[in-house]
């Protein structure tokens, strides 16, 4: 199998039963037929083929974004307007996908950006409680709990054919508990930190362009 089957195959089987602390809730979007369709359509289109890619994982997705496509970044919008891939998902935006996909145009399209990179997430199911969206990180039971799943989430993506050399990390707080497990496990050789996008476009939203000059620039000096 090539870099997109393996990955289709990892995600359409994923599944999570424990039960979780609190009123901590998972989302797991790829029990939805219309999400299986579009997520093996995006597959086939960007990742049908061998190469090796750089891998960006945030924390876990949001409700709003991969909690819905399945597409880590990725919001139904994002999925129709910019990848062209129509879908049943409705027409909600996440700002995390807005900013990437504003990254993916500076670094010059999606034809230019998908060969060489793979979106994702350290936890692949989003997070929710009291109706918003929650960190893996924030609750240290939760942490402990997801930990297992978090590791071979990673083993996993470097099957499918993520490079071990180099990888970039989308915030400060998932790269301080990222860190000590690629201490131990020696997932990638070298990690570039990078602020995460739903904290850019909530905080410092007035230099969008300068984060989007930096991305940019950042992820042509890590292409494989």
């Amino acid at each position: 199998m090539n870099f997109g089957q393996k990955a289709v195959k990892y995600f359409l089987e994923l599944n999570f039963n424990q039960a979780l602390p609190g009123k901590i809730k998972i989302i797991n979007p790829y029990t939805n037929p219309d999400v299986k369709k579009a997520v093996a359509e995006f597959f086939s289109k960007y990742y049908d083929d061998s190469k090796g890619r750089t891998l960006i994982f945030g924390i876990n997705p949001g409700r709003f974004g991969g909690g819905l496509t399945g597409i880590s970044f990725t919001d139904p919008v994002e999925l129709s307007e910019f990848c062209k891939i129509k879908n049943n998902l409705g027409s909600t935006r996440e700002i995390s996908s807005q900013f990437i996909y504003k990254v993916i145009s500076e670094y010059g399209g999606d034809k230019k950006f998908f060969p060489k990179f793979f979106l994702s997430a350290l936890f692949p199911f989003a997070l929710i409680k009291d109706g918003k969206n929650y960190n893996y990180y924030d609750d240290i039971v939760l942490q402990e709990l997801l930990k297992p799943l978090i590791i071979s989430n990673l083993y996993a993506h470097i099957e499918f054919g993520c490079r071990k050399d180099f990888a970039v990390c989308l915030g400060k707080k998932n790269f301080s508990f990222f860190n000590k497990l690629n201490e131990e496990h020696k997932f990638f050789d070298e990690v570039e930190v990078l602020e995460h996008p739903r904290y850019i476009m909530q905080y410092r939203r007035r230099h969008l362009n300068t984060y989007l000059k930096s991305y940019s620039r950042s992820f042509k000096l890590m292409e494989p």
